[in-house]
């Protein structure tokens, strides 16, 4: 407003007398403030178009490289060596796992098709003109039946089928772990190949590939938690971050670990071992006692049954013989049928296999409430989402086993399982 004035009174006409305009001097026009800074940032046009041109030109500038060292080089393609091993491996135990799976079946219903019409032929040998023919027969397809099912129970083929799934799931898993190391670009130590190797060799000892020999037992005296992880290194002893027993500290420490999470681990650890991993143990023992019962009462039906079928035609007694060989040979059938077609090798290999996935469960929070160092332990956050992903429960589901923790309770007292998922 003060320019616009100035300039109105500037350009305005003198009404003031010719001595008056004489006397005062003619005042000059003032430049307002903005066309002050304007005029001082005013620059030529041949200035202001190099300005515009002027670019800074830093392509040909290179980033130094640093050599990557020979072994790490090395280090790095023997990660790559052991994912293109671990998914050959995987392809293997499918391949197999199907073979095997075939094998149950086909040796179910040709087991069971050899004792039933090995037992017609009994049943009618007494009053054919044939009986000779008839008895032999019988007595041959009930011989080769027994045979049949004391090689199939020892092998035990959906159990085979049940370890050859199993292991195709865990070689994968290490496959894809050891692909999203290779993904993040870091460098590659030894350490990191030597833990995917002691996991190669841990894999292959828990599920060989090869049937004789090499098999795993399958019926053994004691029963244990199947292993596919190697065994880990007690932590060297340091000075201790961990919280230990000082109290509840609800504010988040060093690494995501609080004493509030570490009683959680410490109440998981305790309920997973007196009754998850316990409750499969137990049904695995009475598993596998039914499948010993059924291993040795097929054959041992299947075999008198075909000496029975000698006796048929042999005065009195080949009455009785006749009745005992039909009556074996049936109850071999209901027998192998119960032991196969029910699937008890399965049923014990993954009863197994679950009481396995609760010990490793068991030993990852031993190995992180074990670390002094809480920065030497995995984080906390994540690795109690871990826990709670393989147990089926929410993080806040894991704070109900807190009071676990304390030795005032019982193992008597603990009713609830820690895991949701089997």
């Amino acid at each position: 407003m003060a320019a616009l004035q100035a300039q109105r009174l500037f350009l305005a006409p003198s009404t003031s007398t010719p001595s008056t305009s004489a006397a005062r001097p003619r005042p000059r026009p003032r430049r307002s403030s903005v066309a002050t800074c304007r005029a001082a940032l005013h620059v030529p046009s041949g200035i202001h178009a190099a300005q515009e041109n002027l670019t800074f030109q830093l392509d040909w500038i290179e980033t130094p490289r640093v050599p990557a060292s020979p072994s790490s080089v090395v280090s790095l393609e023997k990660l790559r060596a052991i994912a293109d091993a671990a998914a050959d491996r995987a392809e293997m135990h499918d391949i197999i796992g199907r073979q095997r799976d075939n094998w149950n079946h086909l040796l179910l219903h040709s087991t069971n098709s050899l004792t039933l019409v090995a037992s017609a032929m009994a049943a009618l040998a007494p009053a054919a003109p044939t009986m000779v023919a008839l008895k032999a027969s019988a007595g041959v397809l009930l011989a080769t039946a027994a045979v049949t099912m004391a090689a199939v129970n020892k092998i035990q083929p959906s159990q085979l089928a049940e370890e050859q799934r199993n292991a195709t799931r865990l070689w994968k898993e290490l496959e894809r772990e050891v692909r999203a190391e290779l993904a993040l670009g870091a460098p590659i130590a030894k350490a990191d190949v030597k833990e995917a190797m002691d996991r190669v060799l841990a894999l292959d000892a828990a599920y060989p590939l090869p049937l004789l020999p090499g098999m795993l037992e399958k019926f053994p005296k004691t029963v244990e938690p199947a292993r596919w992880w190697p065994s880990r290194r007690p932590a060297q002893p340091k000075k201790s971050k961990s919280f230990g027993r000082r109290g509840a500290a609800a504010v988040a420490s060093g690494n995501g670990w609080t004493q509030d999470l570490e009683d959680e681990m410490r109440g998981l650890l305790r309920v997973i071992k007196a009754k998850d991993e316990n409750e499969f143990l137990t049904v695995g023992k009475l598993v596998l006692n039914l499948n010993k019962s059924l291993a040795v009462a097929g054959p041992a039906l299947a075999g008198t049954a075909a000496i029975a079928s000698v006796f048929i035609g042999s005065g009195e007694a080949g009455t009785w013989a006749s009745g005992a060989a039909v009556l074996g040979g049936a109850l071999a059938a209901a027998v192998n049928t119960v032991e196969h077609g029910g699937q008890m090798g399965m049923l014990f290999e993954l009863l197994r296999n679950c009481a396995g996935f609760y010990r490793k469960i068991q030993e990852d929070i031993e190995a992180n409430l074990a670390e002094p160092d809480v920065d030497r332990r995995e984080g906390g956050e994540l690795f109690a989402t871990k826990v709670a992903l393989k147990l089926g429960r929410s993080l806040s589901d894991l704070k109900q086993f807190r009071k676990m923790a304390s030795p005032s309770v019982r193992d008597e007292d603990i009713k609830e399982f820690a895991g949701k998922l089997f």
